[in-house]
């Protein structure tokens, strides 16, 4: 059968062919058609007999939408087939103090389909489930104290109508030499920050539902397959209250849900997440470019373990100036801010000056905050000196609201603390600091984008579970409780007797190879080359002619 790739491209060579000029019998010119030009309508009505009437007009808007199919083609990548997409609960967050003050949303997954409370995490890339589990955290909601409305399951490969495994030779495999032979399930470990947190089991292929994330197009259910950890083993903080249900990495990573939905055509490579400024009600949207006025400042991307950092190059705090450059970890995963010694004491040393409240004491190991203040009933609550970044791009990230409050045990509020934490060698601006804001993770351009923004008012929305409240803070349960050089969330080799470094990234090619690429190239070389002679057999008998 004719290839009808090859044909065109054959056509293009001879048309390159014909069109050799004669001048000044020195050189030659070539003259080239565009491809929908009428030298090549006449052409290809003539050699294939094709009705070129329905061929876009050059300048109407069918025209360039046609191009721009060409170069989204030609660029490998697909136009999206939506604006947004959201989760099928809708685009509803929930931060619950038990569970660690994570944000989670609820997701559907599998056939028939099972609901479940995941925590989304911007600074890992695997999307993983309890599952099968033979070392997992309790999934009962009352066990947690929850009070939400809502039948939560389990997920098991096995009984799901389309669940498929992902072996050890497709590309999404990072463990590929803890493999047998290529048909084996790939394995997974992901270790996290957090002393001794880590997840691990095996990957599987099944469908995760979404809706159009603006509210239109009301009624579409996307079934969008995604490959995610089925995670028998769970250690350290997640038997202990974070995130029971799962975790949803947003991070750069081919494996990442963002990544795996743009490479599928279904969304731009981008998301956004909105996190409140007096309430637990957040939103999340994949494909969200964010609006005109919006800051930004880039991603700086350390290759050997892509994730979300950003440069500052000074910070203030109040009417102090601090002229110091560091990176951090732009993470929706860790509910606090973790700054690096040095820039700790500056911080929160002028913090304290200007801070006009009496010191509260505190002896309550669950209570990691250095600097507490007490409040009187007739004393009124204000965040104090304001704490504002200076990042790369000259745009000003300001904290809105950097404390957590403390109560006693009869619930009655007695102080608040600057939620900002000291860590021996990173820097994290936690989920704290970004309250108020709309944060738009595009990773096509490589940047961050923010508004203040009151999560409410945004375009669409859906019911939610109500939040309890509690006054007395958790420390994050994956943030670094001591944080060294390896302080972030990779995938690792745990069983590896060498000593050396586990590899911290996988195959940059998000979507498995088809197997039959390699037989179809092999196949068209023959005709092609065969192509290329015939074409330039016609040219040099056009130019010995001239001649």
């Amino acid at each position: 059968m004719e290839n009808p790739t090859l044909g065109f491209i054959c056509h293009i060579l001879f048309f390159i062919a014909l069109g050799f000029r004669y001048s000044n019998g020195q050189s030659y010119s070539l003259q080239m058609y565009h491809k929908f030009s009428p030298e090549v309508k006449e052409w290809m009505t003539w050699r294939h007999g094709l009705d070129t009437d329905g061929w876009p007009m050059e300048g109407s808007n069918e025209y360039y939408k046609a191009l721009h199919h060409h170069d989204s083609a030609r660029h490998g990548r697909k136009l999206a087939d939506y604006p947004s997409l959201t989760f099928l609960a809708g685009n509803i967050t929930n931060s619950f103090s038990q569970l660690g003050y994570l944000f989670y949303t609820m997701v559907q997954v599998g056939t028939p389909n099972v609901t479940l409370l995941v925590a989304l995490d911007s600074g890992s890339d695997l999307f993983w489930v309890p599952c099968d589990c033979q070392e997992c955290a309790p999934t009962s909601a009352p066990y947690y104290g929850l009070d939400i409305n809502i039948n939560l399951q389990t997920y098991s490969p096995s009984a799901s109508q389309t669940s498929k495994p992902v072996t050890c030779d497709n590309t999404l495999c990072d463990l590929q030499k803890k493999c047998s032979k290529s048909s084996d399930q790939c394995p997974y470990n992901v270790a996290y920050v957090s002393a001794n947190t880590s997840t691990s089991g095996t990957l599987v292929e099944d469908i995760l539902y979404l809706i159009p994330g603006n509210g239109s197009q009301s009624g579409t259910v996307v079934k969008a397959p995604i490959t995610f950890g089925c995670g028998k083993v769970q250690t350290g903080s997640f038997l202990q209250g974070a995130a029971p249900y799962g975790l949803l990495g947003l991070g750069i990573e081919p494996i990442s849900v963002p990544n795996i939905l743009y490479k599928s055509g279904l969304v731009s490579n981008s998301f956004s997440m909105c996190f409140p400024q007096n309430s637990s009600v957040g939103r999340f949207t994949f494909g969200d470019k964010g609006t005109s006025g919006q800051k930004e400042t880039p991603f700086i991307i350390d290759q050997t373990h892509p994730t979300y950092y950003l440069g500052v190059k000074e910070f203030y705090v109040g009417n102090a100036l601090v002229k110091t450059e560091f990176q951090a970890l732009f993470d929706t995963g860790t509910s606090f801010t973790y700054l690096v010694d040095s820039v700790y004491k500056s911080l929160t040393s002028n913090y304290h000056l200007q801070r006009q409240a009496s010191p509260l004491a505190i002896d309550d190991s669950n209570i990691p905050f250095e600097f507490c203040y007490e409040i009187s009933n007739s004393q009124s609550i204000n965040q104090g000196p304001n704490i504002s970044f200076n990042f790369n791009g000259g745009n000003n990230f300001s904290a809105i609201q950097p404390l957590v409050f403390i109560g006693d045990p009869n619930g009655k509020l007695v102080g608040y603390c600057l939620a900002v934490l000291q860590s021996s060698t990173v820097t994290i601006i936690g989920q704290n600091f970004m309250a108020g804001y709309q944060l738009v993770f595009d990773r096509e351009q490589l940047k961050l984008g923010w508004k203040e923004a009151n999560c409410y008012d945004l375009e669409y929305s859906s019911s939610a579970a109500s939040a309890p409240s509690s006054l007395t803070p958790l420390q994050s349960p994956l943030a670094p409780s001591s944080v060294d050089d390896s302080a972030h969330k990779s995938y690792t080799n745990t069983n590896s007797s060498t000593g050396s470094p586990p590899k911290q990234s996988i195959s940059p090619d998000a979507l498995p190879a088809n197997p039959n690429a390699i037989g179809n190239d092999a196949t068209h070389l023959s005709p092609f080359f065969l192509c290329v002679v015939i074409s330039f057999t016609v040219t040099i008998t056009i130019l010995t002619n001239l001649f």
